[in-house]
């Protein structure tokens, strides 16, 4: 199916976009406790990468890079981790997340257990780096 969904939460994106352009966008997901979180997000309701032609493959896993690459340069974390799992929502998409030994579930995945608290006043220094994190998306993707 490459059509949009309406049952489908990222075919019926309510977020406003940090980036979109006519085959993806790129979301900061409103996370409290992973600042930075980011979504890559095929427009076309596809569900396996392996559903899109060769050239969309390209353009979505250069995306997925632009967007480490601005994260780096902008939260400078210990680790970016990368997932694309659809279990829940079976629509082509990528989690770009910026990993800190600090965070609650270093090293497991941020869907494991927390072993620990961030301190707020980390957290929200990570938050409000959400405009700069924003420009270097946009920077990045409009290359």
């Amino acid at each position: 199916m490459t059509a949009t969904c309406a049952q489908c939460e990222l075919c019926a994106l309510t977020v406003e976009p940090v980036y979109r352009d006519d085959r993806l966008a790129v979301i900061l997901v409103d996370d409290p406790a992973y600042p930075g979180f980011c979504r890559v997000i095929w427009h076309a309701h596809v569900k396996e990468m392996s559903d899109l032609a060769p050239a969309d493959r390209l353009a979505l896993n250069d995306a997925v890079w632009h967007v480490e690459l601005a994260l780096r340069a902008v939260m400078a974390p210990d680790k970016i981790n990368l997932a694309s799992l659809g279990n829940m929502v079976p629509h082509v998409h990528w989690h770009v997340i910026p990993r800190f030994a600090d965070d609650a579930q270093f090293p497991n995945p941020v869907w494991a257990a927390a072993v620990r608290q961030t301190d707020a006043a980390v957290l929200a220094a990570r938050r409000a780096l959400s405009p700069q994190l924003t420009a270097e998306i946009v920077r990045r993707m409009s290359k």
